[in-house]
């Protein structure tokens, strides 16, 4: 297969994942505030705490000196497009791939990559995470996965890194990190 090929059905994948999530968090949602016991509650321990917007991210991030944040792109989007630059918070960010390349294959150890991180760091399971990748699918199934392991505050960064595709079909001049123009620097 050749290498635009594969990675177009690779994005088509991830697309299809993030909006399958979307819906299905939207029908939860849905059928448990019917019912008075909502999973998504910021309350409940362990829940996803859902998506919220890169400057919401930044002022929680600037805020709440317990706050943090895990970009799960890979290693060639960090050296290549950029990464966040939290220095002006006095904090970093947590780098750790949700997925590797070049087979996009699930890192299988991430939750306790995770896990040990936020322990190095010194921050306890109740300490508000958000997660970013490039558009939000990828970030929206690591928040999912550490808050089944029992972190209460896990966010996504809806629009990720580079936003969503414009009508060129290019990141970055739509929604996403860059495009609010917060911190960033080549890695």
């Amino acid at each position: 297969m050749c290498l635009p090929v594969y990675f177009f059905s690779r994005f088509l994948f991830c697309e299809s994942t993030r909006l399958l999530f979307g819906f299905l968090a939207k029908v939860t949602r849905v059928t448990h505030s019917q019912s008075g016991d909502d999973p998504h509650s910021n309350a409940m321990q362990g829940a996803y705490a859902g998506d919220v917007l890169p400057r919401e991210a930044w002022d929680r991030l600037s805020g709440d000196p317990a706050a943090v944040l895990v970009d799960v792109r890979t290693r060639a989007e960090w050296a290549f497009v950029g990464a966040p630059d939290l220095t002006n918070l006095s904090k970093q960010p947590m780098f750790i791939e949700w997925q590797s390349l070049p087979a996009m294959e699930v890192n299988t150890a991430f939750v306790e990559e995770f896990t040990a991180s936020m322990a190095t760091l010194g921050a306890d399971a109740n300490a508000p995470v958000f997660f970013l990748c490039r558009s939000g699918a990828r970030s929206q199934s690591a928040a999912r996965a550490c808050a089944a392991a029992g972190f209460a505050a896990c966010f996504n960064i809806a629009g990720g890194f580079e936003g969503d595709l414009d009508s060129q079909g290019h990141r970055g001049a739509v929604s996403g990190w860059k495009y609010e123009g917060l911190s960033w620097r080549q890695k």
